[in-house]
């Protein structure tokens, strides 16, 4: 993945964990999800492919809540930490 491709924010993270968007918060193994600049929510399988698209990733946060949350590239739903059933 291109670093120019990362806010600073999100670019911390990836290098923290080794050039991989994590798919889970350390301490507490959150569900992550992440933001580009289309305002698009990616599931980290597909964050982690951003090189096949023209946009930038400008956040991320621990899906916390949200049961209904999924990624706007491939569909597949964003797990969340406290409303699973």
């Amino acid at each position: 993945m291109e670093n120019d491709k990362m806010n600073e924010k999100v670019l911390k993270i990836y290098e923290e964990n080794n050039n991989i968007l994590p798919a889970y918060a350390w301490p507490g193994g959150y569900p992550m999800f992440y933001v580009n600049n289309h305002n698009d929510v990616l599931c980290p399988d597909c964050a982690n492919k951003t090189d096949e698209f023209d946009e930038e990733l400008v956040n991320y946060d621990a899906n916390w809540e949200d049961s209904s949350l999924y990624c706007d590239h491939c569909s597949k739903r964003i797990e969340s930490a406290y409303a699973e059933d």
